[in-house]
């Protein structure tokens, strides 16, 4: 078990620049008799005289002090510096963003060449992935960043809203509802339905259909985007889907017709979430302020895609 603590590191730092008792008890604000003791304490725990001490002479390190306080005082600079708000850029030359995965393939390779172009000095790293690692590597400090869908999430982060999307049932040429050009949830849910196995997405979806008062036919859960595609397009139902990939084809090749559903309430906003607390001069300041710039500038490629919650 340890037993030095920064404060001790605090006292054999101030001895040593000081020279006197008196002088180091007086700039660490306690009595000359406790800091005296601490010393003795300090040096009983690691075994070795870090001072020399001779009557009516100033306190004088000795070759293991001299060393052992030099590293002290690196130690109490460093943890300053990471007290310090103004100062922790400094100490934190890596972010790593997480992206949800269905949004990945449309928004990650963007944000991480805008992230490395306008930070070059910083280690830019990623990760793609479901609601729940995403949400567990920003609870746990892992991601600095995640770009995502505004679901799970508690009050401990902040949010900077992105754009939104509306979702599409995705069906192929042949179904009634492929001449359309807009539908609702209502007709949507007349037919039967492929949607997403995500946990997060399930519930999402199926709340949206509970609060018009629907109740839907679910006929597949697909585990990924591109089996709903391809679900949807091979006449297994109407598939729902934020995301439209371009080509307006399943993986298997098959035509797919993809019709807006224009409920107000199901459009999901797609957010930029950070830890509520971030210093302001930390890379990942920097990089929220960029990603929020360049997705408010709408690049041709981010604005024509909308995507699935998976």
């Amino acid at each position: 078990m340890l037993y030095l603590t920064l404060r001790h590191y605090e006292y054999i730092c101030a001895v040593a620049q000081h020279g006197s008792l008196s002088a180091a008890a007086e700039a660490v604000h306690v009595s000359q008799p406790a800091l005296s003791a601490a010393l003795s304490r300090i040096e009983d725990h690691l075994g070795h005289s870090l001072f020399l001490r001779r009557r009516g002479a100033a306190l004088a390190l000795t070759p293991q002090g001299r060393d052992f306080a030099a590293q002290a005082q690196e130690l109490l600079d460093q943890a300053r510096r990471l007290e310090d708000p103004k100062g922790s850029s400094a100490g934190q030359r890596r972010i790593m963003l997480a992206c949800f995965s269905d949004l990945a393939p449309f928004l990650l390779a963007p944000a991480l060449k805008m992230l490395r172009q306008a930070l070059p000095e910083v280690e830019i790293r990623h990760r793609a992935c479901g609601f729940a690692p995403l949400i567990n590597a920003l609870t746990e400090g892992e991601a600095d960043l995640a770009i995502t869908y505004d679901l799970g999430l508690d009050a401990g982060f902040s949010r900077a809203e992105l754009d939104r999307f509306s979702p599409h049932a995705l069906v192929p040429p042949g179904h009634p509802l492929a001449g359309r050009s807009d539908l609702s949830l209502a007709e949507v849910a007349l037919y039967p339905l492929v949607l997403s196995q995500e946990g997060l997405s399930v519930q999402h979806m199926l709340g949206l259909f509970k609060a018009h008062g629907l109740v839907p036919r679910i006929v597949h859960r697909a585990d990924s985007l591109e089996l709903l595609r391809s679900l949807a397009a091979n006449g297994e139902g109407a598939g729902i889907s934020y995301s439209l990939p371009p080509g307006g084809m399943s993986y298997d090749g098959k035509p797919l017709c993809a019709v807006r559903i224009t409920d107000k309430a199901a459009e999901e906003p797609v957010i930029l979430a950070t830890h509520a607390r971030l210093p302001d001069a930390s890379p990942a300041f920097k990089a929220r302020e960029i990603l929020c710039r360049m997705f408010s500038a709408g690049p041709s490629d981010l604005a024509q895609a909308d995507h699935h919650i998976d």
